[in-house]
């Protein structure tokens, strides 16, 4: 649950809610007491910004630690150090990660696993099939074991009411497999249930008349790489500047957006040859970064990138159809030469990605439209 737990980050001038609960990172043995923030756009601070898919490899190898060892060693930065003397947790990276997707869910003000539940409870409710009742006892076991007494948020019957109905007379208990519902139960729980939704029917709507005051899809993050050749099925990689896909620009040819862009920052032509014909993008920043760049380059260096990723995606319908994929995606383009264009973890300004950005919100949807 967020709580009052509030934080943001801003990412492309955009101010991204998200929120923070405590944690232990195993960095060199040492288990530190730290806190992982969460973001609506499914990025996770751990020690550096990462993805979902990222957030779950870091529990897997235990860098985000859910078990702690008898006799560890552990440490809260700056304000104490202890060793543990028979440690008792109770979250395993299963529970934690899908407590992780519920809280970026209620960040988008989105059904986390509580209310895709209770959904499924009111259609069962309605239609009162076994079926349905098979599918609300599953949407129940889905919400993580961790905060499964209070999807009702009743503090004095808890989940109890939910139990016995989605168990059903004669059904098990989902919390007590020992115990057997009875008829009188299970009326009760209607009855609580029918109430229930006599008070949700009365009560007046949250939502604005049009629509959530925010929603992010998950991040893309591109790690810095080095595309050799370009894909018969295009992945994030063809969004790289450096990912070989010619563009015809005043009538010269580039083999790819950083040849391109590295050629118009020198000054002297013949540099500007030498970077236009080199074998990769890599190679042509290398030999750029010795020439000399051309006067006010600084000052005109974003508006000549805005015009080359313009010009690769509508020179290359595929390659517009994959960002375009990526819908509203804060776009995360990692270069280790450049904070300028590069977010680099959070420390850079993340231009690249931003001008992916925007070019992508120019793309018109039947332009990039692949057979």
């Amino acid at each position: 649950m967020i709580g009052n737990r509030i934080t943001h980050r801003t990412a492309d001038g955009v101010r991204v809610p998200g929120t923070w609960r405590h944690a232990f990172i195993c960095n060199g043995g040492t288990y530190f007491l730290t806190d992982l923030f969460i973001y609506a756009d499914g990025l996770i601070d751990c020690w550096g910004l990462v993805t979902l898919d990222e957030f779950e490899k870091k529990l897997r190898s235990g860098w985000v630690a859910t078990s702690l060892p008898d006799g560890g060693t552990a440490s809260a930065h700056h304000l104490a150090s202890w060793t543990f003397d028979e440690p008792d947790t109770w979250l395993t990276p299963e529970l934690l990660l899908a407590e992780v997707r519920d809280t970026i869910d209620e960040l988008n003000d989105r059904p986390d696993s509580t209310g895709r539940c209770l959904a499924a409870v009111d259609v069962f409710l309605a239609e009162r099939t076994e079926e349905n009742r098979s599918a609300a006892r599953a949407a129940y076991l889905a919400i993580p074991e961790t905060v499964r007494h209070y999807a009702l948020g009743d503090m004095d019957r808890k989940d109890h009411p939910l139990q016995v109905l989605v168990a059903g007379p004669g059904g098990r208990l989902p919390q007590d497999p020992e115990e057997r519902v009875t008829q009188e139960e299970y009326d009760e729980a209607v009855a609580y249930f029918e109430e229930r939704h006599r008070w949700r029917a009365e009560a007046p709507s949250r939502v604005p008349a049009d629509g959530t005051a925010h929603s992010f899809a998950p991040a893309v993050k591109l790690p810095h790489s080095y595309p050799q050749r370009a894909l018969e099925r295009p992945d994030k990689r063809c969004l790289r500047n450096d990912y070989p896909a010619p563009l015809i620009l005043d009538d010269v040819t580039y083999p790819s957006v950083a040849h391109a862009y590295w050629a118009l920052s020198v000054a002297e032509p013949e540099a500007r040859v030498s970077v236009v014909t080199a074998e990769t993008g890599g190679k042509a920043h290398a030999i750029a970064a010795k020439a000399t760049r051309r006067a006010g380059w600084e000052r005109t260096r974003t508006a000549v990138m805005a015009r080359l990723l313009r010009t690769k995606f509508e020179q290359h319908p595929d390659l517009a159809a994959f960002l375009l994929a990526t819908g509203d995606a804060t776009l995360l383009y990692d270069d280790a030469n450049s904070d300028f264009w590069g977010d680099n973890g959070g420390r850079g300004r993340n231009w690249t990605g931003r001008l992916l950005e925007l070019v992508r919100s120019e793309l018109p949807t039947d332009q990039a439209r692949v057979d």
